[in-house]
């Protein structure tokens, strides 16, 4: 079981995983900050689900990453800075509201990536 966890939740460099980590953890302290200035207390099953996104949100941004450098290749493409990073935050809100249904593919592929490469 510890090979397992170790292939899978650990397949992600330190800093990669720390990073995105990072700006995960900033929509779960805005979605925090929101509830509780507008009036409401927070549920235990909104902090448990802040906290499994957050932690989801590195695997689920490293399946989108794969998908867009497959896609793309090396290209490179000259746009405005602004549209750059609106277009980045949604993509990253996306991957982090949706991490709960697009890490498990990182995960499985991580898993298979590094039996492969340690056999």
């Amino acid at each position: 079981m510890q090979e397992i966890i170790k292939k899978t939740f650990g397949g992600l460099s330190t800093q990669y995983y720390i990073r995105q980590l990072f700006f995960g953890s900033l929509f779960a302290v805005l979605i925090f900050y929101v509830v509780i200035t507008g009036g409401r207390s927070i549920q235990i099953s909104m902090i448990a689900l802040l906290a499994i996104n957050t932690l989801l949100y590195p695997y689920s941004r490293f399946v989108y990453e794969s998908i867009v450098n497959f896609v793309m290749g090396n290209n490179v493409f000259f746009l405005n800075a602004v549209l750059m990073i609106v277009a980045k935050i949604f993509t990253m809100m996306l991957c982090w509201g949706f991490a709960v249904f697009i890490a498990p593919v990182g995960l499985a592929y991580l898993y298979y990536h590094h039996s492969k490469t340690s056999s």
